[in-house]
């Protein structure tokens, strides 16, 4: 009997908003982890020095030079990198495909990449797709108010329903006065701000923050400025709504902003919720994704072109690495440098004579995807690496990998 694991992406660490940002987003698990990486409550996290940027630090470095630049099909690699990709690959399995930008300066970006067009299933990488609806979602309702926008996300509060069931991840909790972060899965009744929904999504990876994100992204695409609903009044919706209405409302609210920003929802897709309560009850799609179309998706952001600029900044602020790092962030070249991350998985297990399923060693099918902006001294680079490498710990290789890329990286000379 074949035995499915999938894990959309690890639990035990995260990523996620800078530190300094508690007062500003009322994300009480901020506060919490600066407490305990100061050693002011119960110690429970050390981070590397290049997790301790604080909020007016992090800034896109492609809005104005670099500014018209985008991947296409006619976009020449630059010799050096492509040959430096070649090498690091050439031993390796031919399921990897990636694209990378060196933006270290800004007005000459630099392009490589390895079979960038290869559709894969994105794992948790999709949740970045939820992301940029929530902020699509939002200047349709606050186009010229980005206080507005702010306000909505602090000050909406969000209980939990049966979306969040079921998801063994935990997720941080903590308020003001607590010894210690305690962390735990989600259950029904749990109450955070849209900002903390996004925060445990984006960080902790929570399938059970993204269903309950991405339910509330419809409502919010929905109704606009009725949003937030009365409890009776949502409930009543998806009650009395068809399930194809569902369905096409979901697709919708995730790629009209996508769509906006010039990016191919052909190529980049979310299409089925993250847990069986959520997917259950609103009917899912195809999901996929190119590396290539999610390079494109970083460089929009740094273009400040995601949805706009500000919502292409709290973004790379939300996907700030504040956490001790994993797979191709916890590389120990990038210890210094600032990352913004996002990784998923997808892993297979069939019985085999002397194999034991382990996680990310499947030998069915072993999907890893690792998507990364570094800033490392002077250098700044865009990745997006897939793979399917069977029975190979694919968290350990992308860490490998990541090491080879900053070597290649920090020995380019610059022009």
């Amino acid at each position: 009997m074949t035995v499915l694991l999938l894990v959309l992406l690890s639990g035990s660490v995260a990523l996620g908003y800078p530190l300094d940002g508690a007062s500003r987003t009322g994300i009480r698990r901020l506060t919490g982890y600066s407490l305990s990486h100061e050693g002011k409550i119960r110690k429970t996290i050390t981070l590397p020095p290049g997790a301790l940027l604080n909020t007016a630090q992090i800034k896109l470095h492609l809005t104005a030079a670099g500014s018209d630049f985008d991947v296409t099909g006619s976009t020449k690699a630059d010799a050096y990198l492509q040959a430096g990709l070649n090498r690091i690959f050439s031993s390796r399995d031919p399921s990897y495909n990636i694209a990378m930008l060196d933006i270290s300066d800004p007005a000459r970006p630099a392009y490589a990449s390895l079979r960038p067009d290869e559709k894969r299933i994105p794992g948790s990488v999709g949740k970045l797709m939820v992301a940029t609806g929530v902020f699509g979602a939002l200047r349709r309702i606050f186009p010229g108010d980005t206080a507005g926008r702010a306000r909505l996300l602090r000050e909406t509060m969000v209980t939990a329903d049966s979306f969040v069931y079921r998801d063994g991840k935990t997720v941080p909790f903590f308020n003001p006065g607590d010894a210690a972060i305690v962390n735990r899965r989600l259950e029904t009744g749990d109450k955070f701000s849209l900002y903390e929904w996004l925060d445990h999504m984006l960080s902790q990876s929570s399938n059970a923050a993204a269903s309950m994100t991405w339910k509330h992204l419809m409502l919010l695409y929905r109704f606009g400025k009725d949003y937030p609903l009365p409890a009776e009044k949502a409930a009543a919706f998806f009650k009395n709504t068809p399930k194809t209405e569902q369905r096409e409302l979901a697709l919708e609210s995730t790629e009209s902003a996508l769509t906006a920003s010039g990016i191919d929802t052909g190529k980049l897709r979310i299409g089925t919720f993250f847990t069986s309560n959520a997917s259950n009850a609103i009917p899912g799609t195809a999901s996929y994704a190119t590396s290539k179309e999610l390079l494109r998706w970083l460089i929009k952001l740094e273009q400040g072109k995601l949805v706009d600029e500000w919502s292409s900044l709290e973004l790379k602020r939300l996907l700030y690495f504040s956490r001790p790092r994993y797979r191709y962030s916890s590389s120990p070249a990038l210890s210094k440098a600032a990352v913004y991350f996002k990784s998923g998985s997808l892993f297979k297990c069939d019985p085999e004579p002397g194999y034991r399923c382990v996680q990310y060693k499947g030998n069915n099918l072993n999907l890893m995807h690792s998507v990364a902006m570094v800033e490392s001294g002077a250098k700044v680079y865009l990745v997006s690496m897939m793979s399917n490498v069977l029975r190979l710990n694919s968290a350990v290789e992308h860490q490998t990998i990541a090491t080879e890329i900053e070597r290649m990286v920090q020995a380019r000379p610059s022009k």
